[in-house]
């Protein structure tokens, strides 16, 4: 018994080593207070000086530096609502053909909903563009549970149109009709005030 040695414990050393300089507990509790005070507007003259300063940083850095605060939330909370958002409004910009053809193939599958009414048929690149913009500004606004709702309609759509096309990816697909799902639980929750 002896020869047995206590396990040594690590040193400060070791944490500061690892330590990337940010609290992944603090970034979680600041995306989710931007995420409120983005959809819920300021309450104080503190509120609305952080808000300045989260417009001046999407401005200087772009929106992803906020969205990706937002990145590990949990999919039924408002700042996972908005990772998720945010998610689609940039592939659509980065690929508005392949959004515009997947759309269009998954209108022949799925029932596009009353909250898409008004879209071209077909859309093109540009359609999809302002589709998707259209339903993002409604983050501001008394109708954030219509947002969510639009948006879960057209990853479903979007996600059915994949699987259906010859080059589509099935696992691709069936993460968009996921995000709808989770786009849908999400405006549900925002209806009984119960989205935080």
């Amino acid at each position: 018994m002896s020869d047995f040695k206590k396990p040594s414990l690590p040193g400060s050393a070791l944490f500061e080593a690892q330590a990337d300089g940010a609290d992944p507990a603090e970034m979680t509790a600041a995306g989710h207070r931007i995420a409120n005070l983005l959809v819920r507007g300021p309450r104080s003259d503190d509120d609305q000086g952080l808000v300045d300063r989260v417009l001046h940083l999407a401005d200087a850095e772009g929106l992803g530096a906020i969205a990706d605060l937002w990145s590990h939330a949990a999919a039924d909370s408002l700042a996972g609502a908005l990772w998720r958002l945010y998610l689609l409004r940039t592939w659509v910009y980065r690929q508005p053909e392949q959004a515009a053809r997947e759309f269009s193939s998954g209108k022949a599958y799925a029932p596009v909903h009353e909250v898409l009414a008004g879209v071209v048929d077909p859309p093109g690149p540009e359609e999809v563009i302002e589709l998707v913009d259209t339903v993002v500004r409604g983050i501001v606004g008394p109708d954030f549970d219509v947002t969510l709702d639009r948006a879960a309609s057209f990853a479903h759509i979007v996600g059915v149109g994949r699987a259906q096309l010859e080059s589509g990816d099935p696992q691709s697909a069936a993460k968009l009709v996921d995000t709808a799902l989770h786009l849908r639980r999400a405006a549900v929750l925002e209806r009984a005030s119960q989205l935080h």
